[in-house]
């Protein structure tokens, strides 16, 4: 499967144009990834569902990702404009994605287009998830093992996006260090592990006010809902490395066995940033992203769907050129060789329960998207995605920096990429309690042991809660 995964994305790279978050995805992600201005909360999101049907199909896409909301607004107007099929998007709250679907999914005119977040959301939506093997989106997935399959072989979930997060640093104020006397490193090239990340960046925090930065690292947000990136993004670097061990790909019960490494690269970005540990409750991924862009760090943990967070904040001091990225290290063995973390929680799935008309206009919309001129070129150059379909020419793949990162990772064949294993997480509940005992660890109120015991009993009552349902 990894095989196969590095030869999809490989494709991509060359014939296509990433996240997420919390991000989410995303997170991340994309969750996890996750997450920016211009949304709607949960209530206006409710109070908006209340478009009536033409009779001839209409789309109603439930957006996971904030941060592209106005994108996505501004293609459902191009789109309804071109063809005359009205298109309604609107984007749940940071953090809100699953509790927002569960309550628009309930109203008669109900999301037609929705995201799931890999196999484990699909047992969730499987009741509203329609088959799409026999349309044409499936067919130009490169790699079809991607795509989220039920047990009778239909696909229930199909990506959209192949995304990659890391550590991003400003190579501008890494040379400035870099040239210092004293200097831990003469180059990026020299960090390759945790124990030569740390050794740099403690140096560089002693010296911050000769870089001219507030810290080394963007503050770390712990804000309910806008910790996404640390209890989904950072916390599948642990996960993958014990599936790996163990040599699967999901479990019922986590032991959490690298547990030690997580705090490693956790305390490394708590204790050497511009906000003090104690007041992290408070900072938000803007506020984060804002630091960055400002130049007031010179390192911030995030995906390549930040492009637009950075160039977009007004004053932004860090050029194009400057932009980079580098793997998480957290001290596992063998890591010189770690790549990005890259992958995808980023499905699409058309509602099942929506009229036959409804379900062909919203696949009618999304094949546009993936295959117009238009809609290509919104989603390589607005949206920001390396997108896995064949529709996508060489010329066509993003050129921001952070995608073209992405690319060059996913390129270098001696750099093992960190699969996506938090499509597995056994809820959002787990993370958002794995989130707020981060925020009371950095605050002195819980010990790393209570972490460690709180993730692995959460884990197992969170997976047993799926199972039974």
């Amino acid at each position: 499967m990894k095989k196969k995964l590095i030869s999809a994305l490989l494709s991509v790279a060359m014939v296509s144009t990433l996240l997420v978050g919390c991000g989410s995805k995303a997170e991340t992600p994309a969750a996890d990834a996750t997450e920016a201005a211009g949304t709607e909360s949960a209530e206006t999101a409710t109070q908006a569902a209340g478009t009536e049907s033409t009779g001839a199909g209409q789309v109603y896409y439930m957006n996971f990702k904030p941060e592209v909301d106005q994108v996505w607004q501004d293609l459902a107007a191009k789109y309804t404009e071109e063809t005359g099929v009205p298109v309604k998007v609107v984007t749940a709250a940071s953090g809100t994605y699953e509790q927002t679907l569960k309550s628009e999914i309930a109203n008669a005119n109900a999301p037609t287009l929705f995201q799931i977040n890999g196999p484990v959301g699909y047992q969730n939506w499987k009741d509203y998830c329609a088959d799409l093997k026999d349309t044409e989106l499936y067919s130009w997935l490169l790699d079809k093992s991607l795509a989220v399959e039920g047990e009778d072989g239909g696909v229930y979930g199909i990506p959209y996006v192949v995304e990659g997060y890391g550590i991003i640093y400003n190579n501008a104020i890494m040379d400035k260090y870099f040239a210092m006397d004293g200097a831990k490193a003469k180059s990026v090239d020299e960090i390759n592990s945790y124990a030569k990340l740390k050794e740099v960046v403690e140096d560089m925090q002693a010296k911050a006010a000769d870089l001219g930065i507030d810290g080394v690292f963007a503050s770390t947000s712990l804000t309910p809902g806008e910790d996404w990136r640390w209890q989904t993004h950072l916390a599948n670097i642990p996960v993958f490395y014990e599936y790996k061990d163990k040599g699967i790909s999901d479990t019922d019960n986590l032991e959490f066995t690298y547990s030690d490494n997580y705090k490693n690269i956790f305390d490394l970005y708590v204790n050497n940033s511009c906000t003090a540990p104690g007041l992290l409750g408070s900072k938000s991924v803007d506020d984060s992203m804002a630091e960055f862009a400002l130049g007031k760090c010179a390192m911030v943990q995030n995906g390549n769907w930040a492009w637009g967070q950075i160039s977009g904040v007004e004053g932004n001091t860090v050029t194009e050129d400057n932009i980079k990225f580098m793997p998480i290290y957290t001290g596992v063995k063998g890591e010189e060789n770690q790549g990005l973390c890259t992958g995808t929680e980023n499905f699409f799935s058309i509602n099942s329960q929506a009229s036959a008309e409804d379900q062909a206009a919203s696949i009618a919309f999304v094949e546009w998207l993936f295959n117009s001129d238009e809609g290509k070129a919104a989603v390589t150059n607005d949206l920001g995605f390396i997108a896995p379909f064949s529709t996508f020419t060489d010329a066509e793949k993003p050129q921001d920096p952070l995608a073209q990162e992405v690319i060059k990772y996913m390129a270098d064949t001696s750099k093992t990429s960190v699969a996506w294993n938090f499509t597995s997480f056994p809820s959002q509940q787990f993370k958002d309690d794995f989130g707020a005992a981060l925020l009371e660890y950095t605050a002195g109120s819980m010990t790393w042991d209570d972490v460690k015991a709180l993730v692995v009993e959460r884990w197992a009552a969170e997976k047993a809660v799926a199972i039974k349902e």
